[in-house]
Formats: C-alpha cells, sequence, structure tokens
C-alpha cells in the first residue's frame, strides 16, 4: 500500500511515503516498547504485550521500510472488538496514520462479523478524543479513576463506541 503523506501539498516533492501492515511478534518487542516508552507516561510493559499475543488478539504494526511507524492491540468478544492499545511514534504523529490504522482494524472486526468497536481513552488525551470522534466514535460511558496519573492520583477513562 502506497500512501502520500497528507501534509505533502501537490506540489510538493515528497515521494509517497510507502507503508504495509505486518504482525506484531515477540520479535518486534523492543522496537515497541521503545515508542510505548517514548509516548506514554504510563506505558504499556512488556509483559502486557506478551500476555495480549499468547491470548491471540488482534495485533498489528504500520511500518514505512523497517521503521515503525505505530501499532494496535485489539481483543474480539463475539461480536465486538476492543481496541486496547493504538500508538504512532513520536516522529509520525499528526500525520493520518491513526487513521489509517483505525480504519484497517474497522475492516478486520467486520471480517470477523463484528458489528461494534469499543475503547476506552483518558479524559485529557484530546489529541486521541478528535481522532475518535472524527472516526465515528461516540462517548457512551464514563469509568472514574481508571487511569493512574501518578502520585496516588487517577484519571477518568471516556468509554467510547463505534457501530461498525
Amino acid at each position: 500500500m502506497t500512501l502520500a503523506d497528507p501534509r505533502a501539498s501537490k506540489s510538493s516533492k515528497r515521494p509517497p511515503l510507502e507503508v504495509r501492515f505486518a504482525d506484531l511478534t515477540a520479535d518486534d518487542l523492543v522496537a515497541v516498547i521503545a515508542v510505548e516508552q517514548s509516548v506514554y507516561g504510563h506505558p504499556w510493559t512488556v509483559g502486557n504485550f506478551k500476555d495480549a499475543l499468547a491470548s491471540g488478539y488482534q495485533a498489528q504494526r504500520l511500518l514505512a521500510g523497517d521503521t515503525l511507524i505505530g501499532y494496535f492491540v485489539a481483543m474480539k468478544v463475539i461480536d465486538e472488538v476492543h481496541l486496547l492499545n493504538i500508538t504512532v511514534s513520536l516522529n509520525h504523529r499528526s500525520q493520518g496514520w491513526a487513521r489509517l490504522m483505525l480504519d484497517a482494524l474497522a475492516v478486520w472486526s467486520r471480517g470477523q462479523g463484528c458489528a461494534w468497536l469499543w475503547l476506552e481513552v483518558r479524559e485529557s488525551n484530546h489529541r486521541a478524543l478528535q481522532v475518535y470522534r472524527s472516526h465515528g466514535f461516540k462517548q457512551v460511558g464514563l469509568r472514574k479513576d481508571y487511569y493512574p496519573v501518578g502520585r496516588g492520583l487517577r484519571e477518568a477513562a471516556l468509554v467510547m463506541s463505534q457501530k461498525l
């Protein structure tokens, strides 16, 4: 799949960026953890990723050549898919890659016979909220004190869903 950087104008000399999806495996965890730790104050651990992989969750990387642009992990439960983690590396933010990964997840979910996508997001994560809302997710609930903030403090999660 070849996609142009959405920020590049038609008159730009920037060549299209060729990207591809690949299964996320245990061999990828060093690179994934490096991105995870650079993006989040409370990142997933190697154990979290290993558990997700061992459980057979849908886990995909988005790559440009050998460069990790982002990844997602999702869990199928009967006719629903729960997005557990979606992350874009700091160097590739605001370029449309999260939307592309959400599109890929929706296509996979429909192929699995699923009718809904679900997720939780920190109420302070305005960047992610904007992406999810523009992608068709609606807030359907609130989980108080869901995410750790630090020093014993916790933050609420917005529960969002999207009908496929």
